[in-house]
């Protein structure tokens, strides 16, 4: 296999390995909304841990901080093996608790919290953490060196969840509205979080950071970059005044960064432009160099690229266009606005992040580059679609669908721009979105019902074919120069979705329907081209 094509697959494996039909009971507690958490509001954590990169070994805290929205006697918290709880205090009183299934701790209180009164329990915990076996897709540490030979060690677990690292309530409907990250590591190295350095401590053999996060962040948005930093910055000009642009790197690398994340500001002038504000001005925007390719971390954005454009070099299009911008600059923070401001309830939704965010690299193109590179950018990343099962993927078991939740919804997405035939429309219902849906956790049907009100048509077929179906719509169709006969086939019921073609390079739309309703027009020229920005087949009969 290409060296690619085997990347792109490795993207999409943990995917493809989920079971279709079982599930346990831990996913059944990982994944759904259970009577322990359900009662309580999350408000706050301050994550203290120590990391001994020596040791590949981490100790520490987890303060949560929360809100009972009824009473109850029994909270869920998780934390996943090898890690293990060693006490949880409350006011100051050790409180019981017991395993159930693998990952989750049910914490016993000895008097119900009391309804809409704040409270904190703080969790204490250690061992030696998951190691990352193919970070970021089977996350966990990853303990490596640079080059130098100093330590270099991160975090990621999307999908693995933020308690393959840290004990919390590992569940993404449910985002805690502030946090605290303390890391203590080795007094040579730099830890790098998510939000804003509040403050540095050292002592002889060690540094610690303080590192505040102002706004709403989901769990696996949480990170922890421990290596050898250094550090430059930038001031950027937005829509919602001076946002501060932070980089820190290897030293080693400290030129190449200066010179490739020039893209930042190019990144945040188009993406407020189509999606609005950046989400977390009071957070500021970071890239952090890590051991692995890349990161969506909020405020924190992780980078691992080489310091090329391209994935890893590659255009993932196959035109030419992936290799005028560094993909993972690009896409990592395009979800900045689509996974952290505007997030899933359940994995099964993640289309959300990445349909928006892959169809963001278009976007980047079409505003500093023309709508022809963007669209010949989408339509060459159709090759990489499989159709191998529904997008979306099984509710209240943290299981996500294919991953053709990237290209396939990237082209879903750049579909329904042409149905809108003007682009502003098309940008203020972007934007519009983001302002309606900031900082909120999400539904599938959410999305979907706003983006029917919002464009004026029913979406509700739509939808259906390409987030719920495998099949590709297809436009059957002779063509006599004189006349058109046509139809649907491969597609759900009540689909209707008009196409537009090209007759002499002059528009018209057709209005297929479904199998045996054969539809006829007098369509008189010498060719017919079928737009490609549809993303169907067609078959001329």
């Amino acid at each position: 296999m290409k060296k690619l094509t085997v990347l792109f697959l490795l993207m999409c494996s943990a995917v493809l390995a989920q079971s279709k039909h079982s599930y346990t009971q831990d996913e059944l507690l990982r994944g759904s909304i259970t009577p322990e958490r359900e009662w309580w509001d999350l408000v706050y954590y301050h994550l203290d841990i120590t990391v001994n990169p020596d040791e590949e070994f981490i100790s520490g805290s987890n303060t949560i901080g929360f809100t009972p929205l009824t009473e109850n006697d029994v909270m869920q918290v998780d934390l996943q093996p090898p890690l293990k709880i060693e006490k949880i205090l409350h006011q100051g009183t050790e409180l019981s608790y017991k395993k159930k299934g693998a990952n989750a701790y049910m914490v016993l209180f000895e008097n119900k919290p009391k309804k809409g009164i704040y409270n904190e329990i703080k969790v204490f915990y250690s061992g030696k953490p998951k190691k990352a076996v193919r970070a970021p897709w089977d996350g966990g540490f990853s303990w490596k060196k640079d080059t130098n030979g100093n330590h270099f060690v991160a975090t990621s677990c999307q999908g693995l969840g933020a308690s393959i690292w840290w004990p919390n309530k590992d569940h993404m409907y449910d985002e805690v509205d502030s946090m605290l990250i303390s890391v203590t590591a080795p007094k040579n190295l730099m830890n790098v979080s998510n939000g804003r350095l509040r403050k540095t401590e050292e002592t002889d053999s060690t540094k610690t950071t303080h590192w505040y996060v102002d706004n709403p962040i989901n769990n696996y948005g949480v990170n922890v970059n421990i290596g050898d930093y250094v550090h430059f910055s930038e001031k950027y000009q937005g829509e919602k005044g001076e946002l501060d642009l932070d980089y820190w790197v290897l030293r080693e690398n400290l030129e190449k960064a200066k010179e490739q994340f020039k893209q930042t500001p190019m990144m945040m002038k188009a993406f407020e432009h189509w999606f609005g504000p950046y989400p977390f001005y009071e957070d500021g925007f970071k890239l952090v160099e890590v051991p692995y390719l890349g990161m969506e971390h909020q405020s924190s954005v992780t980078y691992g690229n080489g310091y090329q454009n391209g994935y890893l070099g590659t255009d993932l299009s196959g035109t030419g266009q992936g290799l005028k911008f560094d993909f993972i600059i690009i896409h990592e923070a395009g979800h900045e606005w689509f996974a952290n401001s505007i997030t899933y309830k359940d994995i099964a939704d993640m289309w959300i992040h990445e349909s928006f965010t892959a169809y963001s690299e278009n976007l980047y193109l079409n505003y500093h580059y023309g709508e022809e590179a963007a669209a010949d950018y989408v339509i060459g990343t159709r090759k990489r679609i499989m159709n191998d099962k529904p997008i979306i993927g099984r509710y209240n078991l943290n299981r996500r669908g294919s991953g053709d939740m990237y290209y396939k919804g990237a082209n879903m997405l750049h579909t329904l721009r042409q149905l809108i035939e003007d682009d502003e429309e098309w940008r203020s219902i972007l934007r519009d979105m983001n302002q309606k849906f900031y900082h909120q956790t999400v539904t599938s049907q959410e999305i979907e019902s706003y983006l029917s009100l919002k464009t004026g048509k029913n979406l509700s077929a739509f939808f259906e074919q390409y987030l719920r179906s495998t099949k590709i719509p297809t436009l059957e169709y002779t063509y006599d120069g004189k006349n058109i006969k046509y139809r649907y086939s491969d597609v759900v019921d009540d689909f209707d979705m008009p196409i537009r073609v090209m007759v002499d390079n002059k528009v018209h739309w057709l209005f297929p329907k479904k199998d045996s309703a054969w539809k006829t027009e007098k369509l008189p020229g010498s060719s017919l081209v079928i737009d490609r920005n549809f993303y169907i087949n067609s078959k001329k009969i």
